[in-house]
């Protein structure tokens, strides 16, 4: 008996020195927070005040209770009573605190499910990057302890402020208004979560997705002539063998270097004690297969697994609120989110306990639960879940446009800094720009990538090397010039440059382009002469054409070789087909090489030398055969006569000058391109929507202008409207009561007047018929005949289920009842 007091009495005097420890580092944290806050006011930010809101203005259920909403705050008193007495160790639930009026509202009531009129909130991804850009962060006062107030929706979209609850509540009112099945979770996380500290993390941005290998047709299938790896040259085995070290040893150090360079962050005191709030999506709507967390404040979603978040207290819905009580000291990793398990999940409201999807044997664990409950209890617990006292949510397209707090949001990762903005808030049209540094400190950058929107120039994405200032371009579609995307150091005519283009859109189908000071090479793409490739070169030391100066006036620079290859035309045998054309302009040489035959090693060739018309006195010269070179793969009888070889060197030299003037043109063209460059760049334009009145002032006058025109030209109330039935009323007597029979004679009056309308439609259409399509062909619906008439078309036919009738539906064979001459017959 002795032993086990003094055991007792050990244990007691633990829990004693736990309970001081604890008290002591909840001292600790309030008075780091407090000089965090203090820190954070002397840096300039702007604080949340709850006093700055006016709460006069708001309805009356923020301001007091309904009789269901104070029984329901009862039945959480005495919830709450109960879970300290079952669980002292835990930390208290957060189950009814204060509103912006002061007034207690259970959590559950606070949430107000909402689907807003816009596309992007539609799913959980738009609506998740919506809260976290819309709304500015604002750390927990004791990131150990609850906060004493939860602020409604409407509060918190109005002041686009709010701690991790108060994004989580706002966010999951949005999924449960699209039809997630989304619960707002009370639990522990680590620091840098709940700090939004990603200065650690890699910018989404910057990872690539992984991409599948997938394994090409025929590469496993072996023939019988395939040459064995063991059959392979010593000395290609030995290189490879060293690349492949060289390769390791590559990895090797890059391993290294990134090993030091990685920061491991600093230990947490508190880890594990840290307050956060988050959203829980579980699967059965809205097609998702797999539950899964959102952290509100970056808008991303995480595992059920993840190591960030470290326990789970208490979830809820608008619905019920549920207690966690599964063991957490390893995480979230092995909770189960089967809310109708008793044993995992404590219901405050019993109405809601049971899922609809439960099984046999949860329904009996449940109805036993219910069945050892008090009556009383009982009772209370069978309290249906009172409605929202929110207000509706609602949003502006402004705000929606708008986006982000003052237009601009800051982000900072590992090396890495992004900045966004809303459209049209930077002069350049700038919406996003990636800044990636060497160093963890982000002090030197080593490449920009910036993102536009609403660009006159249609400029889309760029991106800049700073370590070897190259700059790529990415253009949409629409550009005056058809450009894709434009690759340059420098904006001068004679740098090195590399153009794609939207091949569909022009004329020569020139995909992409390599320019740089004495060569240029083209590809083309579905080319009707079947050119997929045009290489020149340039004579070097001449003068370079320049950015100035009209069309006529430039200088270009002077050819001295153009390559042109061409594809294999199946229709053609391959020694008539030209694979490929070479013009060596200062030797006037011209070569031809053919295509390669399937039953030939080699293909056949020819050589032209151009010789001057006359020579320097001024004789005529006259050409021979040993001015052409031909090689001819078979037989001499395919040789070509000397005529035709005369014809084929005529236009091979009228092709060269032709090519000549083409690259004079794209030449004229890059520079027209680099010149609009310059200018679109110095001057950037916005273009704005048709429907955006609000930003457009002259467009907004034109809109108002035209709108009181038309408001001026709408009838007044002492005008009469127009009244068709005028002149058929008036011989009868207008505005007095009709008989019967006058009623039916103004009736055939109508149908009269409408039939005779329709016949002289009729006539007009069939004489404009006969004068534009004369020679149609016999048969046709429109076809003349014989008398220069049209042959009414077979209308679709109805069959009386009741009879065996036909009736054909044709409204202009039909008009004339008393008429069988039909729709061909001429009024």
């Amino acid at each position: 008996m002795e032993a086990l007091e003094e055991k007792v009495e050990e244990e007691q005097r633990e829990e004693e020195l736990k309970a001081l420890e604890v008290s002591d580092t909840f001292q600790d944290v309030e008075a780091e927070a407090s000089g965090e806050q203090a820190s954070s006011k002397s840096d300039g930010q702007n604080h949340f005040d709850c006093r700055s809101i006016d709460t006069s203005q708001l309805p009356a259920s923020y301001q007091t209770n309904t009789l269901q909403e104070e029984k329901l705050l009862a039945l959480a008193a005495h919830f709450q009573q109960q879970y300290k007495h079952l669980c002292p160790a835990r930390q208290p639930l957060f189950l009814h605190p204060a509103n912006e009026c002061g007034v207690q509202k259970f959590v559950s009531t606070t949430l107000r499910p909402t689907l807003l009129p816009y596309s992007e909130l539609y799913n959980w991804d738009g609506c998740a990057s919506f809260i976290s850009d819309f709304l500015t962060m604002e750390p927990l006062k004791c990131p150990l302890t609850l906060p004493t107030s939860l602020y409604s929706p409407t509060t918190i979209l109005s002041c686009q402020r709010g701690n991790c609850f108060d994004f989580s509540v706002l966010l999951c009112s949005l999924l449960l208004g699209a039809g997630y099945n989304a619960y707002c979770v009370h639990g522990y996380a680590t620091r840098e979560m709940c700090n939004l500290d990603q200065s650690l993390e890699l910018c989404p941005l910057l990872s690539k997705p992984q991409q599948r290998q997938v394994p090409k047709e025929g590469v496993e299938k072996s023939t019988k002539y395939r040459v064995k790896p063991l059959l392979l040259h010593m000395a290609e085995l030995q290189q490879e063998d060293m690349e492949k070290a060289e390769l390791e040893a590559a990895e090797k150090s890059k391993g290294r270097e990134k090993e030091e360079e990685v920061e491991e962050p600093r230990a947490d005191p508190w880890h594990g004690l840290r307050v956060h709030a988050w959203v829980l999506v579980l699967a059965g709507k809205r097609e998702v297969t797999e539950s899964f967390f959102i952290n509100p404040f970056t808008g991303s979603s995480h595992s059920t697994r993840d190591e960030h978040f470290l326990g789970i207290e208490s979830i809820w819905n608008h619905k019920n609120f549920w207690v966690n009580m599964q063991d957490c000291r390893g995480g979230c990793k092995d909770l189960l989110f089967h809310l109708g398990d008793g044993s995992s999940w404590e219901a405050m409201l019993s109405g809601s306990t049971r899922p609809p999807q439960a099984s046999k044997e949860e329904k009996e664990l449940l109805e036993r639960d219910e069945d050892d409950l008090q009556g009383k209890e009982q009772a209370a617990t069978s309290l249906d879940m009172p409605p929202s006292w929110v207000a509706q949510l609602q949003l502006s397209p402004t705000e929606l446009q708008t986006r982000y707090p003052q237009g601009r949001k800051v982000t900072l990762y590992k090396k890495a800094k992004l900045e966004k903005w809303a459209p049209y808030q930077h002069e350049k049209g700038l919406v996003q720009r990636l800044s990636c540094y060497t160093d963890l400190p982000c002090t030197e950058v080593v490449e920009v990538r910036e993102w536009f929107k609403h660009r006159e120039d249609m400029l889309e994405r760029r991106e800049v090397n700073k370590q070897t200032q190259l700059s790529t371009d990415y253009f949409s579609p629409g550009h005056l010039f058809h450009l894709k995307a434009h690759s340059y150091t420098s904006l001068e005519p004679e740098a090195e440059r590399r153009m794609e283009f939207y091949h569909e859109a022009r004329a020569d189908d020139l995909q992409r382009c390599h320019a740089s000071a004495s060569r240029l090479t083209e590809h083309f793409v579905g080319r009707a002469d079947l050119l997929h490739l045009l290489h020149v070169e340039f004579a070097e030391g001449e003068k370079k054409p320049t950015l100035d100066g009209s069309k006529t006036g430039r200088s270009f620079r002077p050819v001295v070789l153009i390559k042109e290859s061409f594809q294999r035309n199946p229709a053609k045998p391959a020694e008539e087909d030209v694979a490929e054309v070479v013009f060596r302009i200062p030797e006037r040489k011209i070569h031809l090489t053919y295509h390669l035959d399937e039953n030939s090693i080699t293909a056949s060739k020819r050589e032209f030398f151009q010789v001057a018309e006359r020579d320097m006195e001024g004789q005529k010269i006259f050409r021979t055969h040993e001015m052409c070179i031909t090689y001819e793969v078979g037989s001499s009888e395919k040789g070509k006569s000397r005529y035709q070889l005369y014809k084929l060197f005529q236009r091979l030299s009228k092709e060269e000058q032709k090519l000549k003037e083409e690259i004079q043109q794209f030449e004229a063209e890059v520079l027209d391109i680099l010149k609009m460059c310059e200018e679109k760049e110095a001057a950037v334009k916005l273009f704005l929507p048709i429907s955006d009145t609000e930003r457009d002032e002259k467009r907004r006058q034109q809109h108002e202008a035209m709108k009181s025109t038309v408001e001026e030209k709408l009838p007044g109330p002492e005008e009469q409207p127009l009244d068709f039935l005028a002149p058929f009323l008036r011989p009868v007597g207008h505005g007095e009561p009709l008989s019967r029979r006058q009623a039916l004679r103004v009736r055939e009056s109508c149908l009269a007047d409408l039939r005779q309308q329709l016949r002289h439609r009729l006539s007009i259409i069939q004489d404009r018929l006969e004068k534009v399509f004369p020679a149609l062909l016999p048969g046709s619906v429109c076809a003349p005949l014989a008398g220069g008439h049209c042959t009414a078309p077979a209308g679709p036919q109805i069959k009386d289920q009741n009879s065996s009738k036909v009736t054909e539906l044709n409204p202009l064979a039909t008009a004339d009842p008393s008429s069988s001459a039909g729709w061909g017959q001429r009024g």
